[in-house]
């Protein structure tokens, strides 16, 4: 398939690359500094934009089969972390009959809440992550309304785990221990299985190792 993926050079983005790279699927990837990729293969393009051009993201997305869009360098409130970034994603994909988009969303922290002390509840995603949390709200938002073959990935807690690991798809319970943590490779793994695997479009899931 030819996939592009924004967001490409953040922790999950360039594990999404590689892994696609491997699997014989032509990849472009899109991100501000595309040239820190340091994976050197033919079916690999590089392009260098901003998620916030809608011009420009419009005419990468020119001839894809599929759209990824990850979570970015996550440094920054600009791009593709935001929800106007994958507006403007959506926009291009409309306008160039593109149907298929796997998108990673919010750090999952809904899917931890029960289990979250006062520290993390109060204090970190109740007031310093709020602002992420209700872009990323209105991001998933965005998604289910674009008539898309859409597939939304939430990992559960967040993604600092192992190089390596296990993980449950569609976890449907509460975090058990924060301590389990999903692994960035794991969760690229995942998403490169979307692009060919329908079983999750149209659907939010969560998964946890």
């Amino acid at each position: 398939m030819k996939v592009i993926v924004f967001g490409a050079t953040g922790s999950v983005g360039r594990l999404a690359v590689a892994k696609m790279v491997s699997e014989g699927h032509e990849v472009t990837a899109f991100a501000r500094h595309p040239e820190r990729l340091d994976i050197q293969s033919s079916a690999l393009t590089r392009v260098a934009g901003d998620a916030m051009d809608a011009r420009a993201v419009a005419g990468a997305i020119r001839g894809h089969d599929a759209v990824v869009v990850t979570l970015g360098a996550g440094k920054s409130r600009k791009g593709i972390i935001r929800s106007q970034g994958t507006l403007n994603v959506i926009r291009g994909m409309q306008t160039h009959g593109v149907r298929r988009l796997i998108c990673q969303s919010t750090l999952g922290a809904h899917e931890s809440w029960d289990n979250l002390n006062f520290f993390w509840r109060r204090i970190m995603f109740g007031a310093l992550l709020r602002p992420v949390f209700k872009d990323h709200e209105l991001q998933e938002n965005l998604v289910r309304a674009s008539g898309l073959d859409w597939t939304i990935v939430r990992p559960s807690a967040f993604t600092d785990g192992p190089a390596t690991g296990t993980f449950k798809e569609g976890f449907g319970g509460q975090e058990r221990d924060l301590t389990l943590k999903i692994a960035r490779a794991d969760l690229a793994r995942f998403l490169t299985r979307q692009l060919t695997d329908l079983a999750y479009a149209q659907r939010a899931v969560s998964i946890s190792n």
